[in-house]
């Protein structure tokens, strides 16, 4: 199958104080794709077309609805030819071991992913606190933007997507997914480890390039990786699900800095120049 379209071209005006001028201008693509479960649909999200086995298997394993069971395979489907739903159909198959999901209600979109107090408890009672590893050191979570940049081809020609990377203790970058949603991204770089049968995470570190939800803080414990990295800020929720997780999560990291939000407190053995905790 040919790769699918993912930047489009479009006219557009561009104006500054001198003149207004038409030219050409890449933007990313957004469509609609199904999530199935051996059949079963479990939601509909919106996504930038590629990747799209991750993603689905990523979602599937994040919302927990796999219950522990094998991936047998992914494929694209609907009612007739894949082509017919223009390939916006995935499922994931277990051979009818997984339960039958229950599907989320309305649609998810690109920019937000759960919602309500009774989804949130139930997506945090299957997955428990992680292991303790060792924290990778500040300076190396510092420099993970620069480190990831090279990875967003995506993002350099259209300014309109988000990646998601892993990282091991050193800062080397192994895994680099792009969406036009945060939590897409995450879920197409966890689809493909999990493919890859390289989880739980441990000992690894997952970077996102905009804030820190609390999806994607949960979408990062049930992986088990032990750190998250933000460019923006976490929530409060994010906060309290991490600090739960016993997840680090470090947010508004730039080159000569960044802010630890859990744990609540580092230890001096953790601490890196100015970001030592005060006494």
């Amino acid at each position: 199958m040919a790769a699918r379209r993912r930047t489009d071209t479009h006219l557009v005006t561009r104006v500054d104080r001198r003149s207004a001028r038409r030219g050409p201008d890449e933007l990313i693509v957004e469509e609609p794709m199904s999530i199935q479960l051996d059949g079963h649909r479990v939601a509909t999200t919106m996504r930038t077309p590629g990747n799209d086995f991750e993603l689905a298997v990523g979602f599937c394993h994040g919302d927990g609805v796999l219950h522990g069971a094998p991936v047998t395979g992914v494929r694209y489907c609907a009612d007739g030819a894949a082509s017919d739903s223009e390939f916006n159909v995935v499922t994931v198959d277990t051979g009818g071991r997984a339960p039958v999901p229950t599907p989320r209600l309305g649609n998810t979109t690109s920019s937000c992913g759960v919602c309500g107090n009774e989804a949130i408890d139930e997506l945090c009672t299957w997955l428990a606190p992680l292991p303790a590893t060792t924290p990778i050191p500040l300076p190396v979570l510092a420099g993970l933007p620069d480190a990831a940049m090279p990875g967003q081809t995506l993002f350099a020609a259209t300014g309109a997507v988000h990646a998601a990377a892993v990282f091991d203790a050193a800062g080397r970058v192994l895994l680099v997914r792009e969406d036009v949603g945060r939590h897409n991204a995450v879920d197409k770089v966890v689809g493909r480890m999990l493919l890859d049968r390289s989880l739980p995470a441990t000992g690894l570190g997952l970077y996102v390039s905009g804030r820190a939800s609390f999806e994607l803080v949960q979408k990062a414990w049930a992986a088990g990786f032990g750190t998250l990295v933000a460019v923006s800020a976490p929530t409060s929720l994010a906060v309290q699900t991490a600090r739960r997780a016993g997840l680090r999560l470090v947010g508004f990291t730039r080159a000569d800095g960044l802010n630890v939000y859990a744990p609540e407190r580092i230890g001096d053995d953790d601490a890196w120049g100015s970001l030592a905790e005060p006494t």
